[in-house]
């Protein structure tokens, strides 16, 4: 039983507005979820026994399900993201178990699976739309998927794998954490920091400070304060501090210290990925077994819009075809600038990014420290603002009022559409934080939009009326008997780019920028559907690798002349990026195109081939895949020790298990879908507003209501194919 005390004013138990962010403390997280896992299961037994094979009388039952978890779970994971803490994490955990058993319970149930199967075979089947019958068949699938048909000791060995394995990608994840904050290179000697560019020596510094501000409180004599221009300095393994360096840094040695960490992360000592990775692999290989496929591969295609395996190998092996020579001449033009530097030594891998960073300036003329003056934060968001309005005829607005957020760098956004209606909202979380926050760059849902009934008699959050009166977070909705209203989605936009510095505004690198276009892009398809059933609606219910068109199709535009000037301004004078800058940006777009490819192929294959043919009781492990495909996708052979999949978390703690692939898969979808803007005229605002509209009108709106291929030929007149994404990238 819960201590009844503990649910009182429990943030997590709300049933209205938006999440209490600040609110919620650790403590809160066990009982509310508890009591609210209590609480479904005693509202599915309900369902179950007045279950109808009718939309109303089985998906219209089930979505109630759903709103609680709005509250009481959605928001513990995504803090589990942003404010890992000890507290936290040890409260996530324990009741994780429980969550997964429950997710099992309703996707095992026998009496909603009778139900929907009896929907289908039945007369009402015609009288549903086509949104309607994908959620139910996708409904069906998953029941499938979740080892519905299984019975005895079958259920409960699936069961049973189903709770080990998220036991194991939590654990996973927090071994990545764990050894990304252990490890750091400090650096003292102001000559190995030659040739940095500011934005590394303000964040090594600030990393300095902020660990050794520590020695206070410990009695130990406090380390002298470090400042950018003379150090010292200490550099760790995220990304905003080991991408610049492993660039910049002249210390041949230091370089290398820092790329065998990077590439061993997780994989030794308490904290070693490697037995993770092979029980994983294990499990998911027996509970395909289990439910009838030949491997995981198999289970996961099932659900997306590759029809198999031997069809993603081929779109493989059509790119690294068409990046192969290419790849070859990043190298031979590497070497060659290294050997004429006057460097005879062979290069190693740590050596490629020095290298390729100073043939990018010497072909360019131009280097990152340049650019970031021109991009400040704010800057950047209002010329991507702009953008959107011109595109898809929306307005975003930074809330006035008080928002309950995670952390002061969060900000809260609304969203309007050209009526001046609220019609979604976002959260913000652009800073890297290391000491709390996982890396990487991510978008979540926060609320999904659903429909909401009049009878349920209590404030309703975020809601949309259906009638021209428009409402917004936490309005009491006093609705008539019959009415219903629109619940409005609700995004997470997570980066963890630059942060300020002192006086100085987050100034963004271009890759921040594109990176901040991705997850825009990901949040659109959130935020701007059209479809009111919940399982369809944003990108619930859209194939996996169809699921990244939007995100890739947004970073486009950061090439787009007129896009990109306005995203710029320099933070001390205002002026935009010189027209010198720009051209060499855009002669730079496509600078190791080949070998980018290839990289990327070598994580989709890799992961594939796990997940197909690999035998995880054999004697190869899974690094000796990673070396074999790396032999045919890598112009460059890995380190013997490379253990880079130990802290591979989007395929063994993420949702990309046999779909890393959806990535290329995805951008062949997104490259010629902007094509169709290039073909309409990128300079005519009229004809890109229009093109705007009908991809904001079909790809954005339609979510999972059709299957993404009729979802691309509405917007494209056409199939996809591959033409546009070699041309784009400079391999065609």
């Amino acid at each position: 039983m819960v201590d009844a005390a503990l649910l009182i004013n429990n943030p997590l138990l709300a049933t209205s507005g938006l999440p209490d962010f600040a609110a919620i403390r650790p403590e809160h997280i066990v009982p509310a979820v508890t009591h609210l896992l209590s609480d479904a299961a005693t509202k599915l037994e309900v369902i179950e026994r007045e279950l109808s094979p009718t939309w109303g009388g089985t998906i219209g039952k089930l979505e109630a399900l759903d709103s609680p978890f709005e509250y009481g779970w959605k928001p513990v994971g995504h803090l589990f993201g942003v404010m890992n803490s000890d507290g936290l994490r040890t409260a996530y955990e324990t009741v994780l178990p429980e969550v997964v058993q429950f997710g099992l319970r309703a996707s095992q149930s026998e009496p909603i699976y009778r139900a929907l199967k009896q929907l289908k075979a039945s007369d009402e089947w015609s009288r549903l739309n086509e949104a309607q019958q994908r959620i139910v068949a996708d409904r069906i699938k998953g029941a499938e998927l979740s080892g519905i048909a299984l019975v005895g000791e079958q259920r409960e060995r699936f069961n049973a794998i189903e709770q080990e394995m998220s036991v194991i990608t939590t654990e996973f994840s927090n071994h990545v954490l764990d050894a990304t904050k252990a490890f750091s290179l400090e650096v003292t000697d102001p000559t190995d920091a030659t040739g940095w560019p500011s934005t590394l020596r303000n964040l090594a510094a600030k990393s300095w400070n902020t660990a050794h501000a520590a020695g206070d409180s410990t009695g130990s004599t406090p380390a002298r304060v470090a400042t950018p221009e003379a150090g010292p300095w200490r550099v760790t393994l995220e990304i905003p501090l080991f991408q610049p360096f492993m660039e910049h840094c002249c210390n041949r040695m230091l370089r290398e210290q820092l790329y065998r960490a990077f590439v061993s992360r997780a994989s030794s000592g308490e904290l070693d990925n490697g037995p993770l990775i092979t029980k994983l692999l294990a499990l998911r290989q027996e509970k395909a077994k289990l439910l009838g496929f030949n491997n995981f591969a198999e289970v996961s295609l099932a659900r997306k819009m590759a029809p198999s395996v031997e069809a993603v190998r081929q779109m493989a092996a059509q790119l690294r075809e068409a990046s192969w020579d290419a790849a070859v001449r990043d190298l031979e033009d590497i070497k060659s600038l290294k050997a004429a530097r006057g460097d005879a030594s062979p290069l190693e891998v740590w050596d490629v990014a020095y290298w390729a960073e100073r043939l990018r300036e010497e072909r360019y003329a131009y280097t990152d420290d340049e650019l970031r003056p021109y991009f400040p934060f704010e800057k950047v968001l209002d010329g991507l603002f702009g953008l959107l309005g011109r595109l898809f005829g929306i307005t975003i607005h930074q809330a006035t009022d008080n928002v309950s957020v995670w952390h002061s760098d969060v900000r809260f956004y609304r969203v309007y559409d050209d009526g001046g209606t609220h019609i979604a909202s976002f959260y913000l979380d652009p800073f890297s934080r290391p000491e709390n926050k996982r890396g990487g760059a991510w978008m979540d849902d926060c609320m999904g939009r659903r429909k909401v009934g009049a009878e349920m008699g209590r404030e309703e959050p975020l809601t949309l009326a259906l009638s021209p009166q428009s409402r917004s977070e936490g309005t009491r909705q006093t609705q008539s008997q019959g009415t219903t209203r629109t619940q409005i989605p609700v995004a997470h936009l997570v980066c963890n780019q630059t942060p300020p510095h002192g006086e100085t505004p987050s100034l963004m690198s271009f890759r921040e920028v594109e990176t901040l276009f991705h997850e825009m892009g990901h949040g659109l398809q959130h935020m701007l559907t059209t479809v009111n059933d919940a399982d369809a609606a944003g990108i619930n219910g859209v194939e996996w690798d169809a699921v990244e068109l939007p995100s890739q199709f947004m970073e486009n535009w950061c090439y787009h002349r007129p896009t990109l000037l306005s995203l710029t301004g320099h933070y001390q004078t205002n002026e935009p990026l010189p027209e010198a800058l720009f051209d060499k940006v855009r002669a730079a777009k496509n600078y190791r195109a080949g070998s980018m490819m290839l990289r990327q192929l070598l994580f989709g294959l890799t992961d594939m081939s796990l997940h197909s043919d690999f035998d995880p009781s054999g004697t190869e492990t899974a690094h000796d895949v990673n070396r074999k495909i790396s032999q045919q996708t890598s112009v460059m052979p890995l380190l013997p020790e490379d253990r880079s999949l130990c802290s591979f978390q989007h395929i063994f703690s993420g949702g990309y298990a046999a779909g890393y692939y959806s990535y290329k898969w995805a951008e062949i979808l997104s490259a010629d879908a902007f094509s169709a803007f290039e073909e309409a005229g990128l300079d005519n605002e009229a004809a890109v507003a229009a093109t705007g509209r009908r991809f904001r009108d079909t790809v954005l709106a339609l979510g999972g209501s059709r299957h993404p291929m009729e979802v691309f030929r509405a917007f494209r007149g056409r199939e996809p194919n591959a033409t546009a994404l070699l041309r784009h990238t400079g391999l065609k």
